[in-house]
């Protein structure tokens, strides 16, 4: 062994040696090959604080998120995987041996053997699995906002708006029900709205609807509504302690960024919201990867990109990772990419001069090593390699290492419908969050609201259905209808009409 070796043994094995639980990655390359029995570790400690996992179509990602999701399942940490080209499904299956697999597992010095892994299907859109919803009323005014893209003019008549449904007790579950408040707020109850809550403008509330149009013609109306996804549901251990792998099915999202971006938001901030501080743990309890992340930021503006950084920065104390998947690191922007302390680089490819500027800037975003020169190592790592650094226990990068990552256990392709079906079966979400639900919210109660009173008016115009008669022409039912006591009466039994109606529908929501 040189002089050179030497050094780069004692640096490799000094910078991923660590006192707690860790996880092998693989093993380290020098001059191409794989230095043998020096492998490259990551601590589960330090796997909340965040990371990226880049490179060129082709060049192994896919394979890296599914090895590191059944490592982190092998320590009982719970996964959540976005599956955005369908190519995941393999790691509920066990995988096929193959002489390549069997000479990459001895160079790292780990044994191969097929696995399968506790897998739980979701969906947001028609694809099967559970099904993920959120009412409007979980999302609030400030995040709806955001996701709509409103100005300050705007997001002040979403506040006014959310404000009334809690005085008047009015769900707002699903779109229909928000479309229908805003219709009613800028129609019949204009008046009584300004004299409690401000001026309402007609023009703000159209602006409003056609967001929301936008949004619903992505698919919205299959996310928003009940029964909400609760989150805790993403710990669960399997009966023999392995983490729960969630694969998200997303393979029909790609044409719709808003909607996956609006998803992701939401869900990181239900997360953030509903899990309790964690502090410091010997590894997360969630670890959450999320392929394509370039469609989150996408379409996102200003405030959807500084609410998602917020999250990221504040996540890691509730004991959970967020990795960013993605082909080329500036996919994500320098406020979040600044979060990620965990780096995994796949091979990058230099066809334009606008890819070797890129390729540049990417090797300065690493540390600096005397064993590689980072920029020409971006073109020239093969497919199941990539390029390493990490934050380790006392929060300092480790040194850069050309790395030979571990094969996956489970299969590395697609599973079959049959094979799906079988899944679905014995899923314990499944019956929990597949029922259809709708009851009665704010769509149905000014609905309600509005009959009763259109009942109560149309004696009142029955000169206008009758063309035969004359106005000067009244019965002796009209008279009795205009006196003041009639009146009276009519608006008191409207009151206790309406009272009752309120009373049982806060009965029902209690």
């Amino acid at each position: 062994m040189t002089q050179n070796q030497n050094a780069f043994t004692e640096a490799i094995r000094q910078g991923y040696e660590f006192k707690g639980s860790s996880i092998v990655l693989g093993g380290a390359i020098l001059h191409g090959e794989a230095v043998e029995g020096l492998q490259v570790k990551a601590p589960l400690k330090m796997l909340n604080r965040h990371g990226l996992i880049a490179g060129a179509t082709g060049s192994g990602k896919t394979k890296t998120l599914q090895g590191l999701a059944e490592r982190l399942s092998d320590n009982g940490v719970a996964v959540l995987m976005m599956d955005v080209k369908g190519d995941l499904s393999g790691i509920s299956q066990a995988g096929n041996s193959h002489p390549k697999i069997e000479e990459r597992q001895q160079k790292i010095g780990i044994p191969w053997r097929a696995e399968a892994y506790p897998v739980e299907f979701l969906t947001i859109s028609n694809e099967q699995g559970v099904r993920m919803r959120a009412t409007i009323s979980e999302f609030g005014p400030v995040l709806l906002s955001k996701i709509l893209d409103l100005n300050e003019t705007q997001q002040g008549m979403v506040a006014l708006a959310f404000k009334y449904c809690d005085d008047k007790a009015l769900p707002l579950l699903d779109i229909k029900d928000f479309r229908a408040v805003l219709q009613h707020i800028s129609g019949d109850a204009k008046n009584e709205v300004q004299q409690k809550y401000g001026l309402i403008s007609t023009a703000t509330i159209g602006t409003i609807m056609r967001k929301l149009l936008e949004l619903e013609q992505q698919g919205a109306e299959l996310f928003f509504g009940e029964r909400s996804f609760d989150v805790e549901d993403f710990l669960r251990l399997s009966p023999e302690g392995k983490g729960i792998i969630h694969l998200l099915r997303l393979t029909d999202i790609q044409s719709k960024p808003k909607l996956f971006s609006t998803f992701m938001l939401c869900l990181l901030a239900e997360i953030y919201e509903k899990y309790p501080e964690r502090g410091d743990m010997e590894q997360p309890e969630l670890v959450i990867f999320i392929d394509e992340a370039h469609l989150i930021f996408k379409e996102a503006s200003k405030a959807l990109l500084d609410q998602i950084e917020a999250i990221v920065k504040l996540i890691r104390s509730k004991g959970v990772g967020i990795f960013f998947c993605t082909q080329n690191p500036g996919d994500i922007p320098d406020a979040v990419l600044s979060q990620l302390g965990f780096k995994i680089q796949h091979a990058l490819r230099a066809f334009t001069a606008k890819d070797r500027k890129e390729i540049k800037q990417v090797a300065e975003n690493y540390p600096t090593s005397p064993f590689y020169a980072t920029e020409e190592l971006l073109t020239s790592v093969g497919i199941g390699e990539a390029i390493i650094t990490m934050l380790n226990e006392k929060g300092t990068p480790t040194p850069l290492v050309h790395c030979l990552l571990q094969a996956p256990r489970s299969r590395m392709d697609v599973i079959s419908e049959a094979e799906m079906q079988q899944i679905l079966k014995k899923s314990q979400l499944l019956m929990k969050y597949n029922e259809a639900i709708d009851r009665e919210s704010a769509f149905e109660m000014l609905q309600q609201k509005v009959s009763f009173q259109r009942h109560f008016e149309e004696p009142k115009n029955l000169d206008r259905r009758q063309p035969g008669r004359t106005r000067t022409e009244e019965s002796t039912f009209e008279t009795v209808m205009k006196s003041p006591v009639t009146n009276t009466i009519i608006r008191e039994v409207t009151r206790g009409l309406l009272g009752v109606l309120g009373f049982q529908t806060t009965k029902r929501r209690r």
